[in-house]
């Protein structure tokens, strides 16, 4: 069962770039920016760039979890909101287990 839905899950993401791809290149060559969307799911081909991964995987300042890939196809976790979120409940658990048995 796990070995078929991996392989549908490839078969899905090579669907997703071949679209994406083709997309791209019925366009005129001055037309093409490498970048878009085949439905709701976002592709990026461009080059990445230090400024674009920063700002896909370390964004403290975009409050979205999820945000596009800097390159490829599909989505991506913004970590900094990961932690801020994350965080809080890691102190929470934290404090409860390290408090002494009285306080509990």
């Amino acid at each position: 069962m796990r070995c078929s839905v991996v392989r549908l899950a490839k078969w899905i993401a090579l669907g997703l770039i071949g679209a994406a791809l083709y997309d791209q290149l019925r366009r005129a060559p001055a037309e093409r920016t490498w970048m878009g969307q085949i439905g709701p799911v976002p592709y990026n081909f461009r080059i990445p760039s230090l400024e674009r991964l920063r700002a896909s995987l370390w964004n403290p300042d975009d409050p979205r979890l999820i945000t596009p890939m800097p390159w490829g196809i599909g989505w991506s976790v913004n970590l900094a909101q990961a932690w801020r979120r994350l965080f809080p409940l890691v102190e929470q658990a934290r404090r409860r287990f390290t408090a002494a048995p009285d306080e509990q």
